[in-house]
C-alpha cells in the first residue's frame, strides 16, 4: 500500500467541509461534521491517515512539513472549496514532488475534464462513489486502468469508465474506527445535536428527487442501498463501547426514513443498546413508525421542511403534503420527538409572500430549532441546469456560492425577486422566528434547567447575533 494522507484541507476559520453538500460555508453557530466521506476511504487503506483541517485548526503551515512523509494524497474538495484546495494541494506537491495527488468529491465528478486541467499537480479526478477505486490506487495499480476516474492521456482529459454503485454496503470497513484512531470527538458540534456527538452512515442514495440536493444527483444515486441492522448494530455497540463520552450517535443517511421496514428494524436493535440517537427524516413518517423510534432511543430529527408553499415544494419534487407535513409535526410533538427544522428562502415560484408564508408556516409548527439557507445551485443538479436555462443564475462561476469569508451568496434572483431580497429574508426570517415571546421563553427554560446547556447556548446566542450582525453589513 502506498502510504496515503487523506486532507479535508484548511481554508477560511468555521468552514464546515465535512457536511458534503449541504452547508460548506459558515453557518450561523459555528459547527462541524465528521468527515466521514474521507474517513470511509481510510478505512479501506491500511496504514494512511486522516487530517480534517478546518475542525482540528490546522493551517497549511502546520500541515506542510508531514507533505514528505507520504506517497498519495487524497483530497475532498467541493465546488465553494475546490480553487483553495488547488493551492493546498499545489504547496504539498511543491513541498514532495513524488507525491501522487487526486480529488474526490461532487465538483469534479460533475466537472470533471475541467477539473483535471485546473493543475498539473492533479493526477486524477475521481467518479461519483469512489472508495473502490481509491483503495486500487493505494494498492498501486496503474491509473490507466483503474475504473471510475479522470487522467490526462497525450494532454487531453481520458475518463477511464464508470464503476458500479457499492450494492454490498456491509463491504466497507467501519468509519468509527478511524474516527478513533485520527479525530477528537470534542472537535465536531452543531446547535441541536448533544455534545459530543458522533454521525456516520447507514446507507447511501435517496428515492426522493428534491432538485437542488446535490449528492444524489450526483454521487450516491436515486436508490437507497443500506447496511445490514447487524452490521450497524455491531458498529453502534463497539462506539458506544470506545467512545464513552459521546451522548448522541446521528445517522447522516439523506433520508433514513426512506426505508420503513429497515428503520424499524434498526431501531428496535438500537434499543437494546441504550444509545440515544437522530437522524435525517421526510416529513411524512407515520405514527407508528415514529413511536417505535422514539421508544428505542431516538431523541431528534432532522428535517427538510423547506418551504411553507406547496407549489414551491413541487417545483423543487420535493414529494411532500404541506398537511401531512403538519401532522407529522403533530405527531413528533405528540411523542416527544425534538425537531431541528430545514428552510430554504429563495427556490423556484418564490416571491414577497410565499416568504411570509413559510415563516408563519415555521411559527406555526414550532419546531425546536431551525436553519434558514440560501438555495445553493450547485453544478450537477436540476437547479442548477434549470438556473442556467432561465437566467436566475448570478454569474457564471460556481464559487460565488460562498464569499471570500464563507458566508453563504445569495446566487439566484428573478425578475420578481432580487437576490437582495432573497438574502435579507433570511434575517428576517430567523429574527421572526427566534425572537417570539413564546421561543425565547422556552429554550430559557430549558438552559436553566441544564448548567452545561446554558453555557453552551450562551456562547452559540453570542456567535447567532455576530452572524446576523454580519450578514446585515452585508446587505
Amino acid at each position: 500500500m502506498k502510504k496515503t494522507l487523506f486532507l479535508s484541507p484548511p481554508t477560511f476559520d468555521g468552514y464546515d467541509g465535512g457536511a458534503g453538500s449541504r452547508y460548506q460555508c459558515k453557518r450561523e453557530v459555528k459547527s462541524f461534521w465528521y468527515p466521514t466521506w474521507l474517513a470511509q476511504l481510510s478505512a479501506l487503506v491500511p496504514g494512511s491517515k486522516l487530517i480534517d483541517a478546518p475542525a482540528q485548526r490546522l493551517s497549511l503551515e502546520d500541515i506542510l512539513p508531514s507533505a514528505k512523509d507520504y506517497e498519495f494524497l487524497v483530497i475532498y474538495t467541493s465546488t465553494p472549496s475546490f480553487h483553495n484546495d488547488v493551492k493546498v494541494a499545489e504547496a504539498l506537491k511543491e513541498a514532495n514532488s513524488n507525491l501522487l495527488v487526486g480529488f474526490c468529491g461532487a465538483h469534479v465528478a460533475v466537472n470533471n475534464e475541467a477539473a483535471i486541467q485546473t493543475s498539473p499537480i492533479i493526477d486524477f479526478v475521481c467518479d461519483s462513489e469512489f472508495d473502490f477505486t481509491i483503495q486500487e490506487i493505494a494498492t498501486g495499480k496503474p491509473l490507466e486502468e483503474v475504473v471510475g476516474i479522470t487522467i490526462l492521456k497525450n494532454g487531453t482529459p481520458h475518463f477511464t469508465g464508470k464503476r458500479p454503485l457499492i450494492e454490498n454496503m456491509d463491504s466497507l470497513p467501519w468509519v468509527t474506527e478511524v474516527y478513533k484512531r485520527d479525530l477528537v470527538t470534542s472537535d465536531y458540534y452543531n446547535g441541536y445535536m448533544l455534545h459530543p456527538y458522533m454521525s456516520l452512515y447507514t446507507g447511501r442514495g435517496c428515492k426522493s428527487r428534491c432538485t437542488f440536493c446535490l449528492w444524489p444527483q450526483t454521487i450516491a444515486g436515486h436508490k437507497y442501498r443500506t447496511r445490514s441492522v447487524q452490521n450497524i448494530a455491531a458498529e453502534l455497540e463497539w462506539a458506544r463501547d470506545n467512545f464513552p463520552e459521546i451522548k448522541e450517535f446521528f445517522f447522516d443517511d439523506d433520508t433514513l426514513t426512506d426505508d420503513r421496514e429497515h428503520v424499524e428494524a434498526l431501531a428496535r436493535e438500537l434499543g437494546k443498546l441504550n444509545i440515544t440517537w437522530s437522524c435525517n427524516a421526510k416529513a411524512n413518517v407515520s405514527y407508528e413508525t415514529l413511536k417505535i423510534m422514539r421508544e428505542n432511543g431516538l431523541r431528534l430529527l432532522l428535517v427538510g421542511y423547506e418551504s411553507g408553499n406547496q407549489k414551491i415544494l413541487n417545483n423543487i419534487k420535493k414529494g411532500i403534503l404541506i398537511d401531512k407535513a403538519k401532522q407529522f409535526t403533530r405527531d413528533c410533538h405528540e411523542l416527544g420527538i425534538v425537531i431541528h427544522g430545514t428552510f430554504i428562502v429563495g427556490l423556484p415560484g418564490e416571491t414577497r409572500e410565499t416568504i411570509e408564508e413559510t415563516i408563519q408556516y415555521a411559527q406555526d409548527l414550532d419546531p425546536n430549532t431551525i436553519q434558514v439557507s440560501l438555495p445553493a445551485a450547485y453544478p450537477g443538479t436540476f437547479l442548477y441546469n434549470q438556473a442556467r436555462e432561465n437566467h436566475w443564475l448570478i454569474g457564471e462561476e460556481a464559487d460565488r456560492l460562498v464569499s471570500n469569508d464563507g458566508v453563504q451568496n445569495s446566487v439566484l434572483e428573478y425578475p420578481h425577486l432580487s437576490r437582495e431580497e432573497i438574502f435579507e429574508a433570511v434575517d428576517r426570517f430567523y429574527k421572526r422566528f427566534y425572537f417570539r415571546p413564546i421561543k425565547m421563553a422556552s429554550l430559557f427554560f430549558a438552559m436553566c434547567r441544564d448548567w452545561q446547556l446554558m453555557k453552551r447556548q450562551l456562547r452559540e446566542g453570542i456567535e447567532f447575533f455576530r452572524f446576523l450582525y454580519g450578514r446585515e453589513n452585508t446587505v
